[in-house]
């Protein structure tokens, strides 16, 4: 080949490779690259150049917070590098990038709250993560303490506070323990400045006690008004009309006409656990006891015995959680005056034997439990209707009974209700029992009143040992209309 040819082809071919790496240069630099939640946005050739560029492009993030520094976001990545490229972005190329991207970051603490949910699966939780964001520890803590006056009485908790010892003479309260059930944690470094982050103690507490930082709606009180009323009217419990309102110091407070109160519904981010020790003089009813004498006429009727309540001493721990009664277990039941009976004799044949000892009550419909502790009343309760009578303290297993003659309907499981029974009393009315242990009946069998139907337990959504009892018009839920089943003793 000839030379001339060989300097042509050799004079292309270094062309050629001048022209395809131009964007390199002969020698290597350094410089570093820069990464934004994962991906590359260029390569720069100062990182601290881009640090002071950040912090002197956020003056208004400084004024906002009252803060001195300002740094790139969490998810900003920068690595050293030796390259031959030429392709170097400016600083302020690369600010740009980031902030039509991510936000900066500010020296501050991440709070994560722990907060267990129901779930749908059968008796399961679930686990959400809360996150909160402060300039100063301080705004936190002082919140957290305030929550936590917001459920404890202000005298119950300075006694707790003053760890002296406490003891019932007779009968009374001791609080065993006040603590937050939720897993807290608290870690100092860089905030997100893209996240809501708390300045104000009084904002905060609001979010801890409500869900949300906004303020809570107020109304004018109008003649005829009660708390009851208004709490009801507004899908709030009484104790949680008192909570935002501790003006109160009763449901039964006096009110007049224009005066200003709260209303909201809690939605509280942490558990304020409160367990106490109580002793209380507990009325024991008497039963009637009904006897037949078939050398009577049917319709003959004599009271020979007149009944007598008796008194019992009953020492319970008692659970709370945000101020709502959540388990109570009967520890100790002293007999301080026994009951008498009242005996009945009838003429005619002998009555069905119930097969079981509830509470007495007159009237129809018999009480569900072998004892009479309401945990937790029929009303709102955290924006949502409790739709019947929680009685607690006989015990898991303790027996359950039919409040009334019928058939049963429905023998099943609900995530909600956990196990449950539904009695058609054939006279328009239902019954319902909830978060049983087990079952004694079956579905189309006919009970009397008082015979055993199942057994206390807390499956499906319980925080303790319980029975939901509930009266419906109508089947429940589909149709129906729920009563509170307390008017109907």
């Amino acid at each position: 080949m000839p030379k001339k040819k060989i300097k042509i082809q050799l004079l292309l071919c270094a062309l050629l490779l001048i022209l395809g790496m131009q964007k390199f240069t002969l020698t290597p630099q350094t410089v570093y690259h820069v990464y934004l939640e994962g991906k590359s946005i260029g390569l720069i050739k100062s990182k601290k150049a881009l640090e002071k560029y950040i912090d002197r492009e956020q003056e208004n993030l400084k004024e906002k917070y009252n803060i001195s520094k300002v740094y790139a976001p969490d998810e900003l990545d920068i690595k050293k590098e030796i390259t031959y490229s030429n392709d170097i972005s400016t600083t302020e190329e690369i600010y740009s990038k980031i902030k039509d991207i991510s936000s900066f970051s500010i020296d501050g603490y991440e709070i994560s709250i722990k907060k267990e949910i129901n779930s749908k699966e059968e008796d399961k939780k679930e686990t959400k993560v809360i996150k909160i964001y402060v300039l100063d520890k301080k705004v936190f803590t002082t919140s957290i303490n305030r929550t936590v006056k917001s459920f404890v009485l202000a005298e119950d908790y300075n006694t707790y506070k003053s760890n002296k010892k406490q003891t019932i003479k007779d009968t009374g309260k001791i609080i065993e323990k006040i603590y937050i059930e939720n897993d807290i944690t608290i870690k100092k470094g860089k905030i997100p400045t893209d996240k809501k982050i708390y300045l104000d103690a009084d904002e905060l507490s609001k979010y801890l006690l409500f869900g949300k930082s906004s303020t809570e709606e107020t109304y004018t009180i109008q003649d005829g008004d009660t708390i009851s009323g208004i709490a009801y009217n507004n899908k709030m419990s009484n104790e949680e009309f008192l909570i935002i309102n501790p003006q109160f110091n009763t449901e039964n407070a006096l009110l007049y006409a224009g005066q200003v109160v709260n209303i909201g519904i809690l939605n509280p981010q942490v558990n304020i656990v409160e367990e106490d020790e109580v002793v209380a003089y507990e009325d024991k009813k008497y039963q009637t006891e009904v006897r037949y004498d078939n050398s009577k006429m049917v319709g003959y009727e004599e009271t020979t015995q007149q009944g007598i309540n008796g008194k019992n001493k009953v020492t319970q721990k008692i659970r709370k959680i945000n101020g709502e009664t959540t388990n109570i277990v009967t520890t100790n039941t002293e007999e301080i005056t026994p009951v008498t009976n009242e005996i009945v004799v009838k003429g005619g044949k002998e009555s069905y034997y119930t097969g079981g000892s509830p509470v007495a009550t007159s009237g129809s419909w018999g009480w569900p439990a072998s004892c009479n502790s309401i945990s937790s009343p029929f009303g709102y309760r955290w924006g949502a209707l409790h739709d019947g009578t929680d009685i607690a303290g006989c015990g898991y297993g303790s027996p359950i009974y039919a409040a009334q003659a019928g058939t049963v309907v429905k023998v099943s499981y609900k995530y909600d209700n956990g196990k449950y029974i539904i009695i058609n009393h054939n006279n328009g009315y239902y019954s319902l029992y909830a978060h049983l242990a087990d079952f004694s009946v079956k579905e189309g069998q006919t009970v009397g009143r008082g015979q055993v139907i199942g057994s206390m337990g807390k499956t499906g959504f319980a925080t303790g040992v319980h029975v939901h009892f509930a009266i419906w018009i109508g089947y429940p839920y589909y149709g129906g209309r729920v009563l509170n089943a307390m008017s109907m003793y």
